[in-house]
């Protein structure tokens, strides 16, 4: 029978972030983060510019997200409602 030995080994890396993406052959995202942030941006101002809480939900949430944050509104509310109209008053 035999026994196998195993070894552990800690490597410790001191580097930039840029560095380790590099090292690891991560593709540089940073142009397409820019232009990201700056489309976020120009569509928060937007939403902002027209004053309309629902244009800015709408920006900061997907539609499907915005159709249940609403319902989730919306049924609290008639919970609430529905909960206050139900307790004795004393």
């Amino acid at each position: 029978m035999q026994s196998e030995a195993f070894m552990k080994v800690n490597i410790e890396l001191d580097m930039t972030p840029d560095e380790a993406r590099r090292l690891m052959g991560l593709p540089d995202v940073s142009a397409m983060q820019a232009r990201m942030a700056a489309e976020i941006e120009r569509r928060m101002k937007a939403a902002l510019d027209t004053s309309d809480p629902q244009a800015m939900l709408k920006a900061w949430f997907p539609v499907e997200g915005f159709e249940q944050f609403q319902r989730f509104l919306w049924d609290s509310a008639k919970n609430a409602a529905g909960s206050a109209a139900k307790t004795p008053k004393r």
